[in-house]
């Protein structure tokens, strides 16, 4: 399945009780964002979050369970992504990729997706076909393992290998990102593997494995499933009740605590690949989602590279003209944010070159404050970023499960907006001064035969 990215920089909101079973608890954002929603939860666990829509014909269904690449463990890394692919191999009373045979001919939409702190399911339908989603969902969740086979295993092994292949050693700059994740993070911590895991875990996961990753993490109790559209609230209710009501809750989770990673200087790292343009990237440890500085840092990447207007952009691509293309950001997960900085170079050019151009746009930002003419334009990018994630009736209950499974509250939109418009001028230049330090990884991926473009000696 696509890995999809989830979602501008959050702000920290205030944890919401939710609801004894049963017992529904209805509220709208205040906001620009108004989206009404009622919240409760099942004896067995399971969140649920309602938000009806008469608009358009037409219904999203959205389970996100609290589980990510962050929960696996070293030497068993990929399970999370790998399990992605086999919750639609078919379950109990669902063949063999009947999943998405069942939601296309009923004229819907589907996929999956997977990060280091979530993965999420979901389905957008025609409005009288709600129930279809909800049984398919409900099904997959309570009664996959009886469906699982070796087979199947082994072919969503290879499908997801394969995958890596693609995406990793045979794309262009492809092994940047694991490179950056084992350079900003010590060994065993749950952020030092990327989400697709190595070839070698992957190979190694049994049968046994992946059952227990299922027992463990599947669960109502860890899981939160969002309907949003056209539907009636009390017929959606009976329709969770039945399908998804006996699933036995789980178990507690333990959840990855790992001290915070600092670093104690710059790593600097190069790698020859097969490209013909060489790329440098710059890493920092930033706040983590929804924590102090999170906005401030959001704000930041967009004042450096949100735009053509940028000044990195400006002074790269046109003042300078020695990078065709720069982009980056703020990056928030659960467990630490990652600000990352990402030029690519015009044929011949020496990444040190590059390097010192960005260190003094940086220590230009931490001598004087972005204008206010500069960050308003960042807060309206990042503001219409947020709304227009909300356009459809599957954005907003991607966002509501968002917002829910990382902060208790389902409305945390408001919340969000809030905080962009309280980032000051002073702040933005506090966050640079505070976190683009010289403790960062330097990664410069050159063409091969062509160190002499790297930023400096090979650091290993």
């Amino acid at each position: 399945m696509r890995r999809l990215c989830t979602g501008a920089a959050g702000l920290i909101a205030a944890v919401v009780a939710v609801a004894p079973p049963g017992a529904a608890q209805t509220r709208q954002t205040t906001g620009p964002v108004r989206i009404a929603y009622e919240q409760y939860r099942l004896p067995n666990g399971l969140n649920v979050i309602l938000s009806q829509d008469r608009s358009t014909p037409v219904v999203a269904v959205n389970v996100w369970y609290h589980v990510g690449s962050a929960n696996e463990a070293a030497g068993r890394t990929g399970f999370a992504h790998l399990f992605e692919h086999m919750m639609f191999q078919g379950s109990e009373n669902i063949g063999d990729d009947a999943h998405f045979k069942m939601v296309q001919e009923a004229g819907g939409t589907l996929n999956g997706s997977t990060n280091v702190d979530r993965t999420n399911y979901y389905e957008a339908v025609p409005a009288n076909f709600l129930e279809r989603a909800l049984w398919l969902e409900a099904d997959r969740m309570g009664f996959l393992l009886p469906a699982m086979t070796q087979q199947k295993l082994d072919n969503q092994r290879s499908v997801v290998q394969n995958e890596r292949r693609q995406s990793y050693e045979n794309q262009p700059y492809g092994l940047a990102p694991e490179t950056i994740a084992a350079a900003l993070y010590p060994a065993g911590h749950p952020y030092s593997w990327t989400t697709i895991g190595s070839l070698k875990d992957l190979n190694a996961a049994a049968m046994e494995d992946v059952q227990g990753f299922f027992r463990t993490y599947y669960t109502p109790r860890n899981a939160s499933l969002a309907v949003v559209g056209d539907f009636d609230p009390a017929q959606a209710r009976q329709w969770i009740a039945k399908y998804f009501g006996d699933i036995p809750g789980g178990s507690e989770i333990t959840r990855p605590r790992p001290a915070p990673v600092t670093l104690t200087g710059e790593k600097r790292i190069v790698l020859e690949d097969r490209v013909q343009l060489p790329r440098l990237y710059l890493a920092w440890h930033t706040p983590a989602r929804y924590a102090p500085g999170d906005a401030e840092m959001a704000m930041l990447g967009n004042v450096l590279v949100g735009s053509k207007s940028s000044r990195l952009y400006q002074r790269l691509v046109y003042r300078d003209q020695i990078a065709s293309a720069v982009f980056g950001g703020q990056g928030p997960r659960s467990l630490g944010g990652q600000f990352t900085l990402t030029v690519q170079a015009k044929p011949g050019v020496e990444l040190s070159r590059i390097a010192r151009v960005v260190d003094e746009e940086i220590a230009r930002l931490k001598a004087t404050p972005p204008t206010a003419r500069e960050l308003e334009r960042a807060r309206t990018t990042l503001e219409s970023e947020l709304v227009q994630g909300y356009e459809s009736a599957l954005g907003r209950a991607d966002a509501l499960n968002q917002c829910y499974t990382f902060s208790g509250n389902p409305g945390c939109v408001d919340d969000r907006l809030a905080r962009f418009r309280a980032v000051t001028p002073a702040a933005v230049q506090g966050a640079a001064r505070r976190y683009l330090t010289d403790a960062r990884v330097v990664l410069s991926v050159v063409p091969q035969g062509q160190t002499r473009l790297q930023v400096a000696e090979v650091a290993r």
